[in-house]
């Protein structure tokens, strides 16, 4: 539970989008002002907002999208799950709680609806909120014993094959052994929270958010002895392409690209410093969601 006011909230926007937001801008800028909180968009938004707004309202202003999370007491989120993590994904040590609204299609991890939130909000920028944390997991490429290039997930880190159709090779490792060699057409290192994304369609398991693990998930593994395997989460993975030749595609979240040279290692480990703090809707529980969204465990009649 929060107890300081909300001043300064920071809105981040579905990229894109211009008449999804048309009507429901104007009616939370003046909703904020009527109760003496300050809006801020980021910079990169400012032309979108131009389209929306007859004239910028007095209680909104720009923020340079590297500089909000340390200048804001609130952040609100306002598209799908992408929207959401990407926001996430940007966070620091200083970041201040995310208010994520769901305005796509599934919303598994926006905990709340455009037509409902506003009844949170209310609530949220008194102070009154309930918190969890979500963890971020960090990525980093080592060359010749060097880290070289580190970077975070907060849902998934996805291997595969740089090249269309072709079977990638990697050696799998904790810090003390071996622990396989797979060929297929990739891997995926989930955290609870990614659990029901792209792990479960490859026949990952739905794992609780407040489970301290990862679970690593063969893409149509060569060999069907090749099975999910959920992993704590203060273990370091270590994970090298096979091929010689080649490089490897590592996918951040479905966000951010990164590319593995023959020879190196990326290493996965639990960050210690980074971590989100995201407002929970006490309507909605994690059993619910599931139900809710992916009629889960429903009787059929």
């Amino acid at each position: 539970m929060g107890d300081k006011p909300i001043k300064k909230v920071t809105v981040v926007l579905k990229p894109h989008l211009i008449a999804e937001f048309s009507a429901v801008l104007p009616n939370l800028c003046t909703w904020f002002a009527r109760r003496k909180v300050h809006v801020q968009f980021l910079t990169r938004d400012e032309s979108r907002l131009k389209l929306v707004f007859k004239q910028i309202p007095k209680n909104v202003s720009f923020i340079d999208e590297d500089k909000y999370h340390n200048f804001s007491d609130l952040i609100l989120s306002l598209g799908g799950d992408g929207t959401l993590i990407g926001v996430c994904r940007q966070s620091t040590k200083h970041s201040p709680p995310i208010f994520g609204v769901n305005m796509g299609r599934l919303g598994f991890i926006t905990e709340f609806s455009k037509s409902e939130f506003f009844d949170e909000l209310d609530e949220v920028i008194k102070g009154r909120m309930n918190i969890v944390k979500a963890q971020l997991y960090k990525i980093e490429i080592i060359d010749q014993g060097k880290s070289i290039e580190s970077s975070f997930f907060l849902n998934d880190a996805v291997f595969n094959k740089n090249h269309i159709s072709r079977m990638i090779y990697l050696t799998v490792e904790n810090e003390s052994e071996h622990i396989y060699d797979l060929s297929g057409d990739g891997l995926i290192v989930s955290s609870p929270i990614g659990s029901t994304a792209y792990s479960l369609a490859a026949g990952g398991p739905i794992i609780h958010p407040q489970v301290g693990s990862l679970v690593m998930t063969p893409i149509c593994a060569h060999s069907l002895t090749h099975r999910p395997i959920v992993i704590p989460d203060n273990m370091n993975i270590f994970v090298k392409s096979q091929d010689k030749d080649d490089p490897v595609n590592l996918t951040l979240d479905g966000q951010q690209l990164l590319t593995v040279h023959p020879y190196q290692t990326v290493k996965i480990s639990k960050s210690k410093a980074r971590f989100v703090q995201l407002v929970h809707n006490p309507e909605r529980s994690f059993f619910h969601t599931l139900k809710v969204k992916f009629t889960h465990g429903r009787r059929e009649i």
